[in-house]
């Protein structure tokens, strides 16, 4: 019985990651459990367990009284002292009472009660691991599929990615290799509950993080990140050091480091545009690839009016608007984008003081032809 007891603690130990002392508590418990079910106890009992001899005791614990009221928890003083005459009120007497078969009847009803504080020490380790992992980027096996989510394995448990997190452009099957962002992990009377996304802003930043080591270590930043996932996205990056090129980081060397991300998206095409804290700069550089003439600001509304070369103007706009919407959630300004003749005849361009800011646009794009409306 003991070498199978410290051999089983061992495996559970090693292979489970749960502590000794842990599982020591949940056999005690369970023994009191089997101990007050199948002998029809009800006192306050203590189990000595001798993991050395793998042998189990059950003592009785009853506080001394002048006068006994319920003799299942308490002895009188006189009865005390017949056992050991230092013993004083409100002491606490501990009697053997251990069954004659109480180690079968033990094992039998313990075993579902140690199983369960097994199982809910587990699932603390694991919540304890992924929460730590929120917002984080992880590499998992598809399992199985069904109409509601797919089902991703991180290893030591199951996560969830909702249709709604899948991007359209991909069809996965069990056995295939994905990352995925962590958006959150739940306790639950089940266990932990995990859900993870493909279409999440945050995974084209850890995308980013992981291929650039400029970016992993601080020298550039990604200020925003603006998504449509399985199509097309925007980041804007800024860099404290001047000798750095921030755009030029993330692009790589022939354009490695940004085409080892779009991979990873099935093709899902980014702009990276450089940041400002000058919106008619920000805004400018956001709307790459296209050109820009003038950038109008209205601070109250946080609006701009922003005027395009005539032939640039469906690029500006892009396809069903994407172009510009996506250049209005990387910045968080409302753009109205104008033509040039359209400008010119509203009177609003050429300005007198007309600010001319833009030599510095960026326009890095991974797209095979100019956009159309």
């Amino acid at each position: 019985m003991s070498s199978e007891l410290l051999d089983a603690l061992t495996i559970l130990e090693r292979e489970k990651g749960i502590s000794r002392d842990v599982l020591i508590d949940a056999i005690e418990a369970a023994l009191i459990s089997a101990y007050r079910r199948n002998f029809n106890q009800a006192q306050n009992v203590r189990i000595d367990l001798n993991l050395a001899t793998g042998s189990m005791r059950v003592f009785a614990r009853k506080e001394v009284v002048d006068q006994v009221f319920d003799p299942r928890l308490e002895i009188s003083l006189a009865d005390a002292r017949n056992i050991n005459p230092n013993y004083a009120v409100e002491d606490v007497v501990e009697m053997e009472v251990t069954p004659k078969d109480f180690g079968r009847i033990a094992a039998q009803t313990a075993k579902q009660v140690v199983t369960q504080r097994v199982r809910e020490a587990e699932r603390g380790i694991i919540y304890s691991e992924f929460i730590d992992r929120e917002e984080d980027i992880m590499t998992g096996i598809v399992q199985r599929l069904d109409s509601k989510f797919i089902y991703v394995s991180l290893g030591k448990i199951e996560a969830l990615l909702p249709v709604n997190e899948q991007m359209p452009n991909e069809r996965y099957k069990p056995h295939d290799r994905i990352k995925v962002f962590i958006t959150k992990v739940e306790k639950t009377t089940k266990g932990p509950q995990i859900f993870v996304s493909r279409t999440h802003p945050g995974l084209l930043k850890r995308l980013f993080e992981i291929e650039v080591p400029e970016i992993y270590d601080g020298t550039v930043e990604i200020k925003s990140v603006a998504r449509e996932a399985g199509d097309r996205s925007k980041i804007s990056v800024h860099s404290d050091n001047n000798e750095v090129d921030p755009v030029g980081s993330c692009v790589g060397p022939k354009g490695t480091r940004v085409q080892a991300v779009v991979n990873e998206l099935k093709g899902e095409k980014i702009d990276i545009v450089k940041w400002s804290d000058d919106p008619v700069i920000f805004v400018a550089n956001s709307l790459s690839p296209s050109k820009v003439l003038d950038v109008m600001v209205n601070e109250s509304e946080k609006a701009t009016t922003v005027v395009v070369p005539d032939y640039q103007l469906s690029l500006a706009i892009g396809k069903r608007g994407q172009n510009a919407r996506l250049a209005a959630k990387l910045t968080g300004w409302k753009i109205d984008i104008k033509s040039e003749t359209e400008a010119r005849e509203l009177g609003i361009y050429p300005r007198e003081e007309m600010i001319r800011l833009f030599d510095d646009q960026v326009d890095v794009d991974f797209n095979d032809e100019e956009e159309k409306e």
